[in-house]
């Protein structure tokens, strides 16, 4: 009997129509269904936490958007489980599903679908040379003052790659290209590939372009003349840790990854257009 564990976002799946179809549907076809829910709590019916939900899983499925997984990611970076997201957000760059199209979940349930990893990203602040702080995300690691902009400089392995001055810097893996660094003018990088992509915000120096590095470098940025503004960290979107003068934002690929199971309904080029605009 294949367990599946399903972790609805309440705040996307309204009276948890979709989760109780999800659930229906996969236990009719002989599966165990368990849910550990995010984002809330599950009254009527019995849930799990997700340590508890994740032993001896055979699939992961998310129903909320991309959000929902942004913040399952580090969660279950430990976890080899693979999972497949049904869209009930917006763009769903991350989801393969939506609403329409859960009944192939039969087929994810049946194992007719293929494991791709995905790289991530291992994030720590130091401060006097001492860990202050450390997360792990799928998307970025977004460094940015607030209101106003800040003096920063990126190194590849110590070696300085810019200093500029601008509304912050992006550090992506591949999965993040389609993200905000694509909407500060980087390139968007097929999911299966291992780099580090950098792109600067509103730079204030024409030289000031979008790095993508390999999967080796270990990148640092360091904000300078702070003084009295706010310059933040935020990972993958959660929450803002504030920086001061001297810190380095360290990152790097992670050991860890997140596996997708990808049951081959769109290619990353179809979801690209889909999501970004029509092909001409």
């Amino acid at each position: 009997m294949k367990r599946i564990v399903l972790c609805p976002n309440m705040s996307r799946d309204e009276g948890l129509a979709v989760t109780r179809r999800v659930r229906a549907m996969l236990e009719d076809a002989g599966c165990q269904v368990v849910i550990s829910p995010i984002y809330g709590e599950v009254t009527d019916l019995p849930t799990a936490e997700l340590p508890e939900a994740l032993e001896g899983a055979d699939l992961l499925v998310t129903l909320g958007g991309d959000g929902t997984i942004l913040h399952l990611a580090p969660l279950v970076k430990a976890s080899s489980v693979p999972m497949v997201g049904v869209n009930l957000g917006h763009k769903g760059f991350l989801t393969e599903l939506d609403r329409d199209t859960v009944e192939k979940l039969l087929d994810a349930a049946a194992g007719r679908y293929v494991i791709v990893p995905r790289m991530m990203l291992d994030v720590r602040i130091l401060r006097n040379g001492e860990e202050v702080f450390s997360d792990t995300a799928i998307n970025e690691a977004l460094i940015s003052g607030i209101v106003q902009n800040v003096r920063l400089t990126a190194l590849g392995d110590g070696e300085r790659i810019l200093t500029f001055s601008g509304d912050g810097i992006i550090i992506c893996s591949p999965t993040g290209s389609t993200a905000y660094s694509m909407s500060a003018g980087g390139p968007l990088v097929e999911p299966q590939a291992e780099n580090l992509i950098l792109t600067p915000i509103c730079a204030h120096m024409l030289a000031a372009r979008s790095f993508v590095l390999s999967p080796e470098r270990v990148v640092t940025v360091r904000p300078q003349e702070l003084e009295d503004k706010r310059c933040i960290l935020s990972c993958d979107g959660r929450g803002m840790i504030d920086l001061r003068d001297g810190d380095a934002v360290v990152v790097r690929r992670s050991d860890h990854k997140l596996f997708f199971a990808d049951l081959g309904t769109k290619s990353f080029y179809e979801t690209a257009f889909e999501k970004l605009g029509e092909r001409e």
